[in-house]
């Protein structure tokens, strides 16, 4: 690849989801502004090694893909009509970049449709990292390890839905935006999640998909710069994140907090993650769940070593988080903390208290957690077994090697 198709390529990372925003505006339909955008891509991939890669590289790109929309529309005669009231508006700012304003209100409406409700999660997630992230399929296919044609096909059907449903381009009303930006938040979330701890395969981490969850959680926390939870949400995944590059060995093998070499945390996001919860709780509308979890991720990032952490601390936040979201996987949770604020023999009873349940019945972190309190507790052939079924219920290769390798400590 010539060095300017390497330059082409990081324009259209950057730029891609603003033409595409921009286009599906004026357009009515994300498909159609896929492909226009695509065509303006491929444009400057003819165009810019000879004439050179452009000062406002988006505003050529929208440009040129505007023109196209143009052309399209005065070959359709059947379309006359649209094309003279559209074609006319397009025509006058054709060649002037968009205003920051009318950028921002096109990107947060494309975020807002690729997350739409009528969707399945699996489809909000491939959309939304191919139009707004800009990833390739084969890029979001990797990502998950599933095949390519799977994900072309989840965007394919995603975009036919969202056209069949008629789904506006628009941001939710008022009345609408806290159950839609739930759904957007829960989707930037559920891409973090992957690349934090991934579900399966043989890598314990899919840096690729933090990085993009980061990114889009950013960009969400300019755009909806009043809500809470988006700087909630931002500080959690900055929290985690600073973590990264302590929470494997150079093999690859998994690194637990407790184990960590807590000078290799990137204090930078985490200094990042206190200023965006500081600027959630200056919004003055209480702490919601993600705004709660960024707290307790904050009680770690902060705590000069393992055993300053404030255990306490993090029940009391545990307890604040399962009113406003009972789970069990908070209850679990709330165990382990209680195991190391109560001791280990209080964090049992919570822990059996969630087994007798049932409700994370196939789950694996329950029985390794359950082994690693016995473990705490010399119960060391029960805790065995505990972790050796834990490795049984994994997807993920180096997570069981991980839990096998403490079944295997536990019996010496």
């Amino acid at each position: 690849m010539t060095t300017t198709s390497h330059a082409v390529e990081a324009v259209w990372r950057i730029e891609s989801s603003r033409v595409i925003a921009t286009l599906a505006r004026l357009t009515g339909d994300l498909g159609t502004a896929e492909d226009l955008a695509q065509d303006a891509l491929v444009s400057a991939l003819e165009q810019w090694p000879t004439t050179g890669i452009p000062r406002n590289a988006g505003a050529w790109l929208t440009t040129v893909a505007k023109r196209r929309a143009i052309d399209g529309w005065r070959r359709q005669t059947a379309l006359r009509e649209r094309y003279e009231s559209l074609a006319h508006n397009l025509e006058v700012t054709v060649d002037q970049p968009d205003p920051d304003d009318v950028i921002r209100d096109d990107l947060l409406r494309l975020i807002f449709v690729s997350c739409h409700p009528v969707l399945a999660p699996e489809a909000r997630v491939a959309l939304t990292l191919r139009v707004v992230g800009g990833l390739t399929t084969d890029e979001i296919a990797r990502a998950f390890l599933v095949p390519s044609p799977t994900i072309g096909q989840r965007i394919t059907r995603a975009k036919r839905t969202l056209s069949a449903a008629h789904v506006p381009f628009e941001v939710p009303d008022r009345s609408e935006l806290a159950s839609r930006l739930d759904t957007v938040l829960g989707v930037i979330y559920l891409i973090f999640n992957e690349g934090y701890a991934a579900t399966s395969g043989g890598d314990w981490m899919r840096p690729e998909l933090t990085n993009e969850a980061l990114r889009l959680g950013r960009i969400l926390a300019v755009l909806v710069s009043t809500e809470p939870e988006v700087h909630g949400l931002v500080a959690l995944m900055e929290f985690q994140a600073s973590r990264m590059a302590a929470r494997t060995s150079p093999d690859g093998t998994p690194i637990l907090l407790d184990d960590q070499d807590r000078t290799r945390w990137n204090r930078l996001q985490i200094g990042r993650g206190v200023a965006a919860l500081d600027r959630a709780d200056a919004l003055g509308k209480g702490r919601g769940p993600y705004a709660l979890q960024a707290a307790l991720a904050a009680c770690h990032a902060t705590a000069p070593t393992a055993a300053q952490t404030d255990w306490s601390e993090i029940v009391a936040l545990y307890d604040a988080l399962a009113q406003l979201t009972p789970s069990p996987v908070i209850e679990l949770n709330r165990a382990v903390a209680v195991s190391r604020s109560q001791g280990a023999e209080a964090g049992l009873v919570a822990v059996d208290r969630l087994a007798g349940i049932g409700a994370l019945a196939g789950y694996h972190l329950l029985p390794a957690v359950r082994g690693d309190i016995l473990e705490r507790l010399g119960r060391t052939v029960e805790a065995r077994a505990e972790f050796t079924r834990a490795a049984e219920l994994t997807h993920n290769e180096r997570e069981r090697e991980v839990l096998q390798g403490r079944a295997d400590s536990a019996a010496e």
